[in-house]
């Protein structure tokens, strides 16, 4: 995600790709919806190589990323007030990320059934802790609410569950194994999502707040040296500068929740 700026050709871009999203929304127009996506391919592309070398072949990484990008297009709220691109970062992170909680399954298996069995072996855990033995599947699905036949369905359905060597190679890679791709988060990807966040806060700031806030967070200045250069007292700037960013903060803490 690119870093914070006024320059006239991405303002330009974005307000082109509102009018595209309005088409497509109100008018139903396609070629208006296709051109959005192949604008945005780029950004999904991208955003699929941060996964790569982790098990899955990037052709079929950027297919995925692709997908995100057109649901990000066709759930985009047009009353909000938010650049498209900032939306669409999460919505294409999340669909990665479901294609690789669905990969770690050998047979295709319902969504909801996948769900029931991460329960069900977290519900056995507990009770086997509690009665010191393995529960039986009345106690189980008494425990979750659920029919003898929706936790047999679950217990069966973990047996479709892929099981790998932790030396295993990992498919397209040179060398190493699962072992290797296990650690922390790719750094880069978290701090594109971090930055399409902080695009959403900017986004809702007045013209005169959201330029103090990049004068002090992007640009490094002091709070002296702000004032200066827009010509008002220091304490105004620290007032500006606290509330925007508790206005940032009521801002991108429900779409952070909702990601």
């Amino acid at each position: 995600m690119p870093a914070f700026t006024t320059g006239g050709d991405d303002v330009e871009h974005a307000e082109r790709t509102r009018e595209l999203l309005r088409r497509w929304h109100e008018d139903g127009d396609r070629a208006a919806r296709q051109e959005v996506a192949e604008s945005l391919l780029p950004l999904a592309r991208s955003l699929a190589r941060h996964y790569a070398g982790k098990g899955e072949p990037l052709e079929d990484l950027e297919q995925v990323a692709s997908v995100g990008l057109l649901n990000a297009i066709d759930r985009f709220d047009m009353s909000r007030d938010v650049r498209f691109a900032t939306f669409a970062v999460p919505t294409i992170a999340g669909e990665l990320k479901r294609h690789f909680r669905d990969r770690g399954w050998m047979l295709r298996v319902p969504r909801d059934i996948q769900e029931l069995s991460a329960r069900v072996t977290r519900c056995r855990e507990t009770l086997t802790r509690e009665h010191g033995r393995s529960p039986t599947v009345g106690e189980v699905a008494s425990a979750l609410g659920e029919s003898d036949e929706r936790i047999l369905d679950a217990l069966r359905a973990a047996d479709a569950y892929r099981t790998m060597s932790l030396d295993e190679p990992l498919a397209g890679a040179e060398s190493g194994g699962v072992l290797d791709a296990i650690g922390g988060e790719d750094d880069g990807f978290a701090r594109a999502e971090e930055r399409a966040m902080l695009d959403i806060g900017l986004e809702t700031l007045a013209p005169r707040e959201r330029e103090v806030v990049r004068l002090r967070y992007y640009e490094g200045m002091t709070q002296r040296e702000i004032a200066r250069a827009i010509g008002v007292s220091q304490m105004h700037v620290s007032r500006l500068i606290r509330r925007s960013v508790d206005s940032m903060r009521e801002t991108i803490a429900p779409v952070t929740r909702a990601a």
